[in-house]
Order: structure tokens, then C-alpha cells, then sequence
């Protein structure tokens, strides 16, 4: 038990690899998802196709504003693979839009099954805590959150496309802070980033709270720091529940 919890009556979450599990993240569940449809890339060539696909996301503006997360996940499947066969031709096959369904039904899948954990987390703190969703997204966080049944229990959602700030500026924690009319020692941040949820919340004066199934090697130190490890949403729900 965390007796710091008694202060707290303000968490933010971040969305991708927090509330929308698996806890990993998503560069690392795309490429799981294109090596099972067999297209066998490494984590370094993804990145290069995911990095230009997040790029064209966020600069598709109102577009996309209201899509779900289906929809999301086939315009990014579209954009790595236009990447993939424009700038490694050579790794991937002349058929590789073949699989883009499929991969974009799986990652889907995943998702819809993480939302029943979140859902269960976010209604049993929502009586004690005003919840916020900070993230790096593509303007239309507000949209997936309504589809995933998580809207009831969040009073702002906070989509760096929409504010104009991007983790880990500070900016986009301010702005949470402001909508929420919370007071940065009176919030916890939870997410599953140490350098854009952990390390920026701190030095804002917010507690933190590090979600990892695997925090293998983790010490508290400098940019690493943070007020709690959780390995899951449960965990997060007996520590700060339990503290009262």
C-alpha cells in the first residue's frame, strides 16, 4: 500500500500500451502481427515504416477525427506498407497488401480483448478519482474511446493532434492539468513509457506510475524514476483502492 495515494484524486492514463493492451507497444504488436502473416521484418525496418506512418497520421488532421480504431489501423497498415514496398522492396513480397486485413483484424482483435481489463479498471476508480487520457495520438482518440466503451468513466481526453504538444512535452501534461482543474501534486500519470509518461510527469511535481508485465533490471534513478510499478491495470486498482 502507497499511503501517497491519499493525495491523489486526479489520474491521468496514457491510451496505447496502458489502456489499450496488451502493455506493449504498438510498433512491437504490428510487427508480431505482419511476422504471423508472414512477412518476416525486423524491428529496425518496421520502425521505419511505422515512424512514417505515425508522421502522415498526425498530419491527416480533421480527416480522421472521427474514426475507430478499425478504421485507424487500415489507413496506418496502408500507409507502412506503401513504405515498405517503396523503400525495402527488396524484404518484403509483390503481395504484401494481400495481408493488410488480416493484420489490421488481429491487431483489432487484440485490442477489443484488452478493453474488457481497462473497462473493469477505469469503473473501479472512477467513483474515487477524476480519469483523464493523455497520449500521442491522431486526433481521433476521443472517437476510439467512445467505440471501446471507456468514455463513461474519462471527463477529458487530452489527443496531442488536437492540443498541438506531443509527449513528453510538458505542454500536453498542462493541458490536462488545466481542462481537469487539477493540481499537479493531487494527480498520478500511469503509463507505459518511463520516458514520455514517467519522466515529464515527475518533473511536473504528478506521482507516476510505471504499467510493465516485465520490469526486468528497472532501478529508480534519474530519468528512470517513478512512484510505482504495476505489472497490470488490477494491480493498479488494489494499490491505490487499498490505500484508502
Amino acid at each position: 500500500m502507497e499511503t501517497w495515494w491519499r493525495q491523489v484524486s486526479t489520474l491521468l492514463f496514457d491510451y496505447g500500451g496502458t489502456l489499450d493492451l496488451p502493455a506493449v507497444h504498438w510498433l512491437d504488436r504490428f510487427l508480431r502481427h505482419y511476422r504471423e502473416a508472414g512477412i518476416n521484418l525486423t524491428r529496425e525496418e518496421l520502425d521505419l515504416a511505422y515512424a512514417d506512418a505515425t508522421r502522415r497520421g498526425y498530419q491527416a488532421g480533421a480527416r480522421i477525427y472521427n474514426y475507430g480504431l478499425r478504421q485507424l489501423l487500415d489507413e496506418l497498415v496502408r500507409w507502412q506498407i506503401d513504405y515498405l514496398l517503396q523503400h525495402l522492396p527488396h524484404r518484403v513480397p509483390p503481395t504484401i497488401r494481400d495481408c493488410a486485413t488480416t493484420i489490421a483484424d488481429r491487431f483489432c482483435a487484440e485490442s477489443a480483448a484488452g478493453y474488457d481489463q481497462s473497462r473493469a479498471a477505469l469503473s473501479a476508480l472512477a467513483p474515487r478519482f477524476t480519469i483523464g487520457v493523455v497520449s500521442n495520438f491522431y486526433g481521433n482518440l476521443e472517437a476510439v474511446l467512445k467505440e471501446a466503451g471507456l468514455a463513461p468513466f474519462v471527463s477529458a481526453v487530452i489527443d496531442s493532434s488536437r492540443v498541438g504538444a506531443f509527449k513528453p512535452d510538458p505542454a500536453i501534461y498542462q493541458a490536462a492539468l488545466a481542462r481537469l482543474h487539477a493540481r499537479p501534486e493531487a494527480t498520478a500519470m500511469v503509463g507505459d513509457s518511463l520516458s514520455k509518461d514517467c519522466a515529464p510527469a515527475t518533473r511536473m511535481g504528478l506521482r507516476t506510475v510505471w504499467l510493465t508485465p516485465t520490469p526486468v533490471g528497472y532501478t529508480q534513478q534519474g530519468e528512470a524514476s517513478t512512484d510505482l510499478v504495476v505489472r497490470n491495470l488490477q494491480e493498479l486498482v488494489e494499490s491505490c483502492l487499498g490505500a484508502d
